[in-house]
């Protein structure tokens, strides 16, 4: 087992977190790579890898319901992909980054040696170890406290049509591969009350109604409407 070296730097850590953990042990194993512990003779159980495994799961179930709830016109599989741009490195590496996770990292030489304090996989793996330490630390409730805190710029980017796929940028980008032709959104239809509205809205190309969504936003709604645009091209 690790020896618990848990001091001054960690204490700094759980207050950037917003965490203060209990069993401060376990925080010191989701910081600890397997490079760290075979350097130390320690065993494979010491790493923070099973941390990672739980802390994976729970991210994945917290950000599912999230989406699941805010998303209620969604179909499962537009859910899934969406899913999957929160759920992935590059989201874990920006939020770690947040904490600057990567400086309280328990490395080997080796891996120190290599720049492993700012590479994406190593420091997305241990965000998702903090998160499975958080869990068994102080329950499902701090663990969904925590994600939806830390990840809530990522989630919002997400639903509102800012994160990897830029379907009205992509839409443009191929319809202008012929000449220059503007699109152009209309909002067809808002339904419901102020603080729960849903926007329909129409893309339009040259007059020729070229594709259809929905959404909570109207940026997100025209993002539905490029996407579905863009697919009926294809």
């Amino acid at each position: 087992m690790l020896a618990g070296r848990y001091g001054m730097n960690n204490n700094i850590l759980s207050e950037r977190l917003g965490y203060r953990f209990r069993n401060e042990a376990l925080l010191e194993q989701a910081l600890s790579h397997s490079s760290y512990v075979n350097e130390k003779g320690l065993t494979k159980y010491d790493s923070n890898e099973r941390l990672e495994f739980l802390g994976d799961a729970m991210l994945e179930g917290f950000v599912s319901s999230e989406l699941y709830n805010r998303l209620p016109f969604m179909e499962e599989g537009d859910l899934t992909k969406l899913r999957a741009r929160v759920v992935c490195e590059k989201s874990l590496f920006r939020c770690a980054t947040v904490f600057a996770l990567g400086d309280f990292l328990n490395l080997g030489r080796g891996e120190e040696g290599s720049g492993g304090r700012k590479r994406p996989s190593v420091v997305a793996d241990a965000m998702e170890a903090v998160i499975g330490a958080i869990f068994l630390d102080g329950g499902r409730e701090a663990a969904e406290e925590f994600v939806m805190r830390a990840f809530a710029p990522v989630i919002d980017e997400a639903v509102a049509g800012l994160a990897e796929d830029d379907y009205k940028s992509k839409l443009q980008e191929t319809v202008q591969a012929g000449g220059h032709v503007s699109i152009n959104y209309k909002v067809e239809k808002e339904e419901g009350p102020d603080h729960d509205k849903v926007f329909h809205v129409s893309a339009y190309s040259q007059g020729v109604r070229i594709g259809f969504g929905t959404g909570k936003s109207k940026k997100q709604a025209e993002q539905s409407a490029a996407r579905n645009a863009l697919e009926s091209m294809m």
